[in-house]
């Protein structure tokens, strides 16, 4: 398998387990408050009408980010073992895991693709 598709699952677990840390651009309430990460979340004042829901937002993220990084370590060790099906079927777990926050994420469904792209030209 490409040591370049190796090296981008690991970048891609790296990236998935912190997303709530690096975050993005998401808004809260009627006045549209940036709160871009779990540490922003965090830092609300607790009259923050939405505060409540920008730390769920951001804790959902971080678990989904694990989750995801979890199927990814699979995916990596079956590449490394040759295993395509696993690897396929690990790959496809964490796209699938990403997908409520792939808009921003965009971290496995690319991935997934390239794989899958790979793996059909062979």
């Amino acid at each position: 398998m490409s040591e370049d598709l190796i090296r981008r699952v690991e970048e891609a677990i790296a990236c998935s387990r912190n997303w709530a840390e690096k975050g993005w651009p998401v808004t809260f309430g009627s006045r549209n408050v940036a709160v871009s990460s779990l540490k922003e979340a965090k830092a609300l004042p607790s009259s923050f009408l939405y505060r409540q829901e920008a730390l769920n937002y951001w804790n959902q993220a971080r678990l989904m980010g694990n989750d995801a990084g979890d199927a990814g370590a699979k995916a990596l060790d079956a590449l490394k073992s040759g295993n395509m099906r696993a690897a396929h079927d690990a790959l496809y777990l964490s796209q699938y895991i990403e997908k409520p926050l792939a808009e921003n994420a965009r971290t496995w469904h690319p991935l997934y693709e390239a794989f899958t792209a790979e793996i059909s030209s062979c």
